[in-house]
């Protein structure tokens, strides 16, 4: 059985949080788990709505109700489409960790999300899709490892870089410039071009790779 968590806010307006969420189970023919909906309805911060018509809720309540629905029969897989679209920080935090705890205990999550720091952040195992098909499918860890590089920001006691220097410059704001490395690897040459050519570095700043420049290599925008 699946559980899905739907992008748009599809909700029954005739009937009370706590009743659309006893209806939902009915569905799957479960009866008496008004504990499971309580606890449900905790960790979604529900609680304070459990009585209040779908109709007055809020577009980001209605969304907690929509991942209630998802979640009111145990499924082994939920599947969660921009389950924190449009909602607070404080749900967010409290949803994310809800799911993880659903995931220790053998669930399945599927996320589609735009939100990369939170597929980094939550996922094992990532999809990225470029124009409806699948560019790449890795763990989190390969993809940053073999896609992604790392960013140097780097403050000199000079305007000008030596020639040849072994890193891309991809921003410049007078002595601070902003430099691209394939790997952690050539770090190690970039300072040690540096020295020989006696310009002293006043502040330095490594960035490690991310999702987003993952993306952006994947899908040819990155700059």
């Amino acid at each position: 059985m699946l559980g899905v968590v739907p992008q748009e806010l599809v909700f029954d307006p005739f009937f009370t949080v706590r009743e659309t969420l006893r209806i939902q189970s009915g569905y799957f023919g479960i009866r008496g788990n008004d504990a499971w909906i309580d606890e449900v309805m905790h960790h979604l911060d529900l609680t304070a709505k459990a009585n209040a018509n779908m109709r007055a809720l809020s577009g980001g309540m209605k969304r907690r109700v929509l991942v209630a629905q998802a979640l009111v029969h145990k499924p082994p897989v939920i599947v969660l489409d921009e389950p924190t679209a449009g909602v607070d920080v404080e749900l967010r935090q409290g949803l994310w960790q809800f799911v993880r705890r659903l995931n220790r205990e053998g669930h399945t999550i599927v996320l589609t999300t735009h939100y990369l720091e939170e597929a980094e952040l939550h996922c094992n195992r990532i999809a990225m899709l470029k124009a409806g098909r699948v560019a790449a499918l890795d763990s989190t860890r390969n993809l940053l490892e073999t896609f992604s590089g790392l960013q140097l920001r780097v403050r000199l006691d000079a305007e000008r870089l030596p020639e040849p220097f072994p890193a891309q410059v991809i921003a410049r704001d007078g002595p601070l410039f902003t430099l691209r490395l394939p790997s952690a690897r050539e770090l190690e040459a970039v300072l040690a071009r540096l020295r020989e050519s006696a310009i002293g570095i006043v502040e330095l700043e490594v960035q490690p790779p991310d999702l987003e420049e993952v993306f952006l290599r994947l899908t040819g925008r990155q700059s």
